[in-house]
């Protein structure tokens, strides 16, 4: 997989995310499932995606007891979906035990990435809510290098922690970038964000875009220009 503008597809049905992915006749942008279209359709909606020839991420943030957690990707193995994902707050141990569920009998499997710190989360929202005190730039560095030593493939991450990420794990270490806007754009409730082109410079492997351009007059035009601006 090279660099790609993932579309976050945080629809509430069928019906909606089937409409919107209907405008891009002929193309096949590579979409996020999240926990909104995931409840309300279930993995159907997932294979039906699929079949219409889209590269998936499914992400639904799993963070459990490490037996759990295995159990549950290795049902999530079979929906043939391109990466997924897990809380890195979860230890080592459950990552480890996550990529061992996650792994098809044949040795294939989907990427595994890792949530360091949402991007919806700051300095004082960390120290406040969770009650830890250390710089958040230093707890998403150690959260990624408990998920590089258990072995998954990359962290979603703030873009403006994708370069340390890779600094510290090594370049072939995904970074998956949400909180992207455009320059000229709403932030929404996003705290740490960039813009594509700016993610493109840092080096972010991946970026998730959502309504810059589900919720844009023109999707396919803002997908395009997203396309434009981050792989170049």
């Amino acid at each position: 997989m090279g660099r790609d503008v993932i579309i976050a597809c945080d629809f509430s049905s069928k019906q909606e995310v089937l409409n919107f992915l209907d405008k891009f006749q002929g193309k096949k942008p590579f979409v996020k499932i999240g926990m909104e279209l995931f409840y309300a359709e279930g993995p159907s909606i997932v294979k039906e995606i699929k079949e219409r020839g889209h590269k998936i991420f499914l992400d639904l943030k799993l963070h459990d007891i490490p037996n759990t957690v295995k159990k549950s990707m290795s049902v999530l193995s079979n929906l043939d979906v391109d990466i997924t994902n897990l809380h890195a707050g979860g230890t080592k141990r459950m990552m480890e035990a996550a990529l061992e569920g996650l792994t098809r009998p044949d040795g294939t499997r989907p990427l595994l990435i890792a949530v360091t710190q949402l991007t919806s989360t700051d300095q004082e929202s960390m120290e406040n809510d969770l009650l830890i005190k250390e710089p958040i730039d230093k707890v998403v560095m150690h959260y990624a290098k408990n998920a590089s030593d258990a072995g998954l493939d990359g962290v979603v991450c703030s873009p403006l922690e994708a370069q340390k990420v890779h600094d510290t794990c090594g370049k072939e270490f995904l970074t998956i970038t949400p909180g992207v806007r455009f320059a000229d754009g709403d932030i929404g409730d996003q705290k740490r964000v960039m813009t594509p082109a700016e993610a493109n410079r840092i080096g972010s492997d991946y970026i998730v875009v959502g309504r810059p351009i589900t919720a844009a007059a023109d999707p396919v035009a803002a997908y395009e220009r997203c396309l434009a601006e981050f792989v170049g």
